[in-house]
């Protein structure tokens, strides 16, 4: 009995070592994780989320937005979805949206031939409407009308901003410059070879009235011309929707 007894207490103690043994190897690779591991700083996600709280939710709304976009997290939308709060105000050019079916009926407000002194139908319908974006696609009519005049250009494209203003005080005007024209078009119309230099006016009045002007003349290529080399193709509409999208963040 004397020696079973001995037997067991040498087993619990063989035992009781390795136990020991045991529990230091685990605290000495804990304490080897803590010293490898790097402490989190919490600090900036604490400062972060001070400064959320303080901020409106619109805002805090559109910087998710925006991250989403860069990670490539935005639902497609319709061209007509994104224009639903914005029109575009023009002449044919601009009526091509409506007529090729990309925009509704309510986001073009558009006439044949309109110049830019005979415009108060269409600022109305601006007004009934009231959009928070106005798109101005003008000016190509009254480039042959004023036959290079560029003063007296300015001064009515100016009354018509002013006009918008007016009637529809809180939306975001945009001006959209001339497009250029093919030479065939310059011969039948040759005033029509200054647009440029009323783009440079249109550019210079959006800066003094604090206007978002839209530059498309990269956009056009040959291909995209009607026969008449102003007028435009179904295929080139989409690149300048998307182009004043793009301007406006819509």
């Amino acid at each position: 009995m004397k020696r079973i007894n001995k037997r067991k207490k040498r087993l619990l103690l063989i035992g009781a070592c390795a136990a020991v043994l045991i529990l230091l190897v685990i605290l000495a690779v804990w304490g080897i994780r803590q010293l490898v591991t790097p402490k989190v700083d919490t600090e900036q996600g604490l400062s972060y989320i001070r400064a959320a709280e303080s901020e409106d939710i619109t805002t805090i709304e559109q910087k998710i937005n925006q991250l989403e976009r860069q990670d490539g997290g935005e639902v497609s939308r319709s061209y007509k979805e994104k224009f639903a709060s914005s029109i575009v105000m023009g002449d044919s050019i601009a009526e091509g949206f409506s007529e090729y079916d990309l925009l509704n009926a309510s986001s073009v407000v558009s006439k044949i031939g309109v110049h830019l002194y005979e415009l108060e139908e269409q600022v109305q319908q601006a007004a009934d409407l009231n959009p928070q974006v106005i798109f101005l696609a003008l000016g190509m009519n009254d480039v042959i009308a004023t036959a290079g005049d560029t003063e007296q250009f300015l001064e009515q494209y100016e009354a018509v901003v002013a006009q918008l203003r007016e009637a529809v005080p809180n939306a975001h005007i945009y001006v959209n410059s001339i497009f250029p024209v093919q030479d065939s078009a310059i011969e039948k119309e040759p005033e029509l070879a200054q647009i440029s230099e009323y783009n440079t006016v249109l550019r210079q009045m959006c800066d003094d009235l604090q206007l978002g002007f839209i530059d498309n003349t990269d956009l056009v290529q040959d291909q995209y011309y009607e026969e008449d080399g102003v007028h435009f193709k179904a295929e080139f509409y989409p690149l300048w929707a998307d182009r004043m999208a793009e301007v406006a963040a819509l």
